[in-house]
């Protein structure tokens, strides 16, 4: 009998806007509420970001602890994933390319890590891409993700490594042979995002034979491509991940009332092909993941 199916939401980002949409979580209740109502419609896997009170991204310790402790306090079980994605961020000055503009958020590779090692969540993020990105570049080089996973793996967490084109696994896969992950690492390919990874079955099957033989993978698209690859992901054996960080339509034209309504369509997708929705439990078991307490304040 096949494993059942992970699904993951994310249920913020720091890209979508309030703008946007006015069912976007940002506030730390909210974002709690939002995780918490998307593992009842069936998510086994949070994935968190945090803002400030205007909806600006936020890096703040306090606003992911009230939220892991929310989550940690309430009687749903789910898996918690915390971004490590902030701090990556450089944005060229016209006058003098090599100088940083207004925006930028580059910062040194252990200060995204801090609320990983004082909350010690079960999963993390780890961006392996450098790519360009809307009007920035996003720079992660080979020493701060050897840094940042050597720091992730001291707090006893386990990483996710979300991968937004070919060249992201083949870093995965060297990390992997060189000691620094372990081989059981998820990946989570990320396709449609400008200028990475197209969002076609054939851009999915081609990341996927790239994977270690061991890794277990989960895929999703951004924006329209959302529910077509999470059925391509589903039918190529991997898990899936919906979420108003992804896409905030729940059809053509209509915004999704909340996270879990997202969920609760992906659950009846995945059920509809025949899979069956994996438990938090059971994916622990699957991930190999540990629960432990977090450090003292």
């Amino acid at each position: 009998m096949a494993d059942p199916t992970i699904i993951s939401c994310a249920v913020t980002g720091n890209i979508t806007t309030p703008q946007q949409t006015p069912h976007l979580p940002i506030t730390p209740g909210q974002i709690a509420d939002a995780c918490l109502e998307a593992a009842r419609a069936g998510a086994a896997i949070v994935h968190i970001h945090v803002r400030h009170p205007d909806g600006r991204p936020s890096m703040e310790l306090a606003h992911y602890r009230e939220v892991v402790e929310r989550l940690r306090a309430a009687d749903e079980d789910v898996v918690i994933n915390l971004t490590t994605g902030p701090g990556q961020r450089f944005i060229p000055s016209e006058a003098d390319p090599s100088v940083a503009a207004p925006g930028t958020t580059l910062m040194r590779p252990e200060r995204r890590v801090t609320h990983v090692q004082a909350l010690r969540p079960e999963l993390c993020s780890l961006d392996l891409n450098t790519m360009y990105s809307g009007s920035s570049v996003v720079i992660n080089t080979p020493a701060s993700l050897g840094v940042m996973a050597e720091l992730i793996a001291e707090a006893g967490v386990k990483p996710e490594l979300e991968v937004f084109d070919s060249g992201d696994i083949q870093l995965g896969n060297h990390f992997i042979e060189q000691g620094r992950l372990p081989a059981s690492t998820l990946f989570q390919i990320v396709l449609g995002v400008r200028y990475g990874a197209i969002a076609t079955p054939e851009t999915l099957m081609y990341m996927r034979s790239l994977l270690p033989p061991t890794a277990p993978f989960s895929a999703f698209g951004v924006g329209r491509w959302e529910f077509p690859m999470l059925a391509q992901s589903w039918l190529l054996g991997g898990h899936v991940r919906v979420g108003l960080e992804d896409n905030i339509y729940i059809e053509k034209g209509v915004l999704a009332p909340s996270n879990a309504a997202l969920v609760t369509k992906a659950v009846r997708m995945v059920r509809d092909l025949g899979g069956r929705i994996a438990t938090p439990g059971e994916t622990r078991e699957m991930l190999s993941l540990i629960r432990q307490a977090p450090l003292p304040a």
